[in-house]
């Protein structure tokens, strides 16, 4: 029997829009292919079309045109073999491709995770309604009895039923909530707004759990980030709806608010209600989500959604790369925490010791008391306190931004280099030009790119315009600027906004090696629990009332400081057997009631 023919293997092309500019080359990816040599139309550039088509059927797969392209807009990439027959949406020729869909199930949160760019907005959009799937036919879309036919057999088949008879209301939280004040037309304060929209009697409580009190009569447009997502998801809890949707619930909150938002959210599950929330900070996730589904893929070219797995399995999966079900590896290294090497007072060579007195400084009514310390090189402290406990002005006293009222004659004279909190482009021109305006030095140095610059894949965006870049890549921008500047102390203020999982720990190892070879001190604000306890040698722990009076205590051991801390948060952590990641204990659980117990909040002990 003769053997079976090897079937052809599925390539992507895909043309970056931004980039491909036809009519400014001498179109070297038509020229160069060989399969147009051979006389067929593999890549066609018409006169009047603004970028390239290339045809995927007849691609070899060669890899010439993306070498020749002098703008690098096209990419070809293999497929896993298996997806051929799963795709469930393309946006258009040589575009993004998501294949399969999550698989929500009532009663339950489905927590989404993977890198920016996989497709986890798409597909919300598609469960939710307000996209239909086109099975990846973009030019000729199949009709919802094909749809109906395609999901036929699988928990999707009902879901999709449900939205063509209309039957599904879907609410969703979304991702950027700085739009939100540009959307409103008139003004309005928070308490008009969440009464134009009441459905439910559990305002007060909604209200109570999302911290809200404070800025009832406040205008929206008034409202900071952080009250701005709180304020969106409350107007998500208290409307009626059968499916929720919440996409990043958790950035610009402290871990107390992102803990009790969990809660909020977890409160509307009943028997005949979804809720699927897109999640970067894993330890919320793990809160939060009963089951989990990851994306993985290549970021903008194409996403693929695995099946649901436990929470646990799920965020392991996603750590390591593997898919055991499929036998599929999606990234070559594995993401491992070993805190332990920092949790015990382990040696490293340092030298100098810098001293700080006891400081106090107000604000209008805010009141922030600062107790003396020290720190010395080769070492990182993070800030753990609510927002509004005066963390960012400590940092600004440290960094001689701000006079304090006492004290300020012992402060010590050192050289800062400080990453903000928010960060607004103002420089015209590209990444590449501004790095070497502002860090020339190290950015040309062989180790500095090395260490820093490659890590944070700058390479794909070292051309693209600042003005032009999304809040991830402006954070990676903003992390090697202030690297980049030679200073003794490092002051990065919430180094993980706007990143997703894998870049949160990616820069958080970069930020590491950094202080650790170039033997400076770091100081973090952070409020990703799983970032903070990887980065963290020692804890300066803020306590008192957030906008009103807040004392910081002196810098203490992480398993002292994390206990204090988690002590006033009301909140237990064990840690994974598997890859030693934080996990944030269900409350009232066997294992909370037990830790707390004892007094053991932070869990060290394997």
């Amino acid at each position: 029997m003769a053997p079976k023919a090897k079937g052809r293997e599925e390539r992507i092309a895909i043309v970056n829009a931004d980039k491909c500019k036809p009519q400014k080359c001498r179109q070297e990816c038509k020229r160069s292919c060989p399969v147009v040599r051979m006389g067929r139309l593999c890549i066609e550039v018409a006169p009047a079309s603004k970028i390239a088509f290339i045809s995927e059927t007849l691609c070899i797969g060669c890899g010439i045109c993306t070498k020749k392209c002098p703008f690098e807009a096209i990419n070809i990439i293999k497929l896993p073999t298996n997806l051929e027959n799963e795709t469930t949406h393309r946006y258009s020729a040589n575009s993004f491709k998501l294949h399969r869909l999550p698989t929500p199930r009532a009663g339950q949160v489905l927590g989404l995770v993977g890198t920016n760019g996989i497709g986890k907005s798409s597909a919300l959009k598609i469960l939710s309604g307000k996209m239909k799937p086109n099975l990846g036919r973009y030019d000729n879309p199949p009709d919802w009895a094909e749809i109906l036919k395609y999901f036929r057999g699988s928990e999707l088949q009902n879901l999709f039923a449900k939205v063509l008879e209309d039957d599904i209301k879907a609410l969703i939280k979304p991702q950027y909530v700085d739009n939100i004040p540009r959307a409103l037309k008139n003004k309005a304060t928070v308490e008009q707004l969440l009464d134009s929209k009441l459905q439910r009697d559990n305002k007060d409580r909604v209200v109570s759990v999302c911290d809200l009190e404070p800025v009832m009569d406040r205008d929206v447009h008034n409202l900071s980030g952080g009250e701005l997502q709180r304020f969106a998801i409350a107007m998500s809890c208290i409307q009626k709806a059968n499916m929720y949707m919440f996409d990043e619930p958790s950035s610009y909150l402290d871990v107390k608010q992102r803990l009790n938002v969990a809660r909020a959210i977890r409160d509307l599950l009943d028997s005949d209600t979804y809720v699927i929330a897109v999640e970067h900070d894993l330890s919320v996730l793990d809160y939060l989500s009963d089951f989990i589904c990851c994306l993985y893929g290549v970021p903008g070219v194409y996403g693929v959604v695995t099946v649901p797995s436990p929470v646990r399995d799920g965020i392991n999966i996603f750590l390591d790369g593997f898919i055991p079900s499929e036998n599929m590896r999606f990234r070559e290294e594995s993401l491992t925490f070993k805190i332990a090497e920092t949790a015990d007072d382990r040696q490293v060579e340092r030298t100098a010791l810098f001293e700080y007195p006891d400081m106090t400084k107000k604000l209008g009514a805010f009141e922030l008391s600062i107790s003396a310390g020290s720190f010395s090189d080769s070492e990182i402290i993070v800030f753990l306190g609510e927002n509004g406990t005066g963390k960012t002005t400590f940092v600004k006293m440290l960094a001689g931004k701000l006079a304090p009222d006492q004290g300020a004659d012992k402060l010590p004279q050192l050289n800062v280099s400080l990453k903000p909190q928010t960060i607004s482009p103002k420089f015209s021109g590209t990444v590449r030009m501004l790095l070497l305006k502002q860090v020339k030095t190290s950015f040309m140095h062989p180790q500095f790119q090395t260490d820093v610059v490659k890590p944070m894949s700058l390479d794909n965006i070292i051309d693209n315009d600042v003005q032009t870049l999304s809040g991830g890549e402006l954070q990676r921008v903003a992390l090697v600027l202030a690297l980049g500047k030679p200073a003794d102390i490092y002051l990065i203020d919430e180094p993980s906004a706007y990143l997703d999982s894998e870049q949160r720990i990616q820069a958080s190892k970069v930020i590491k090696r950094f202080i650790l070879h170039s033997k400076k001190t770091a100081m973090i604000i952070e409020h990703d629990i799983i970032m903070a306890t990887y980065l963290a040698d020692r804890v300066i722990v803020y306590e008192g009332t957030p906008s009103v009076k807040a004392h910081a205590k002196s810098p203490e051991s992480l398993l002292t400081g994390m206990n204090t801390f988690l002590a006033t948060l009301d909140v237990s952590m064990r840690r994974d057997p598997t890859n030693l990641r934080p996990r944030v204990n269900k409350y009232a659980s066997v294992k909370d009631k037990e830790q707390k117990s004892s007094g053991q909040y932070f869990f060290l002990e394997n």
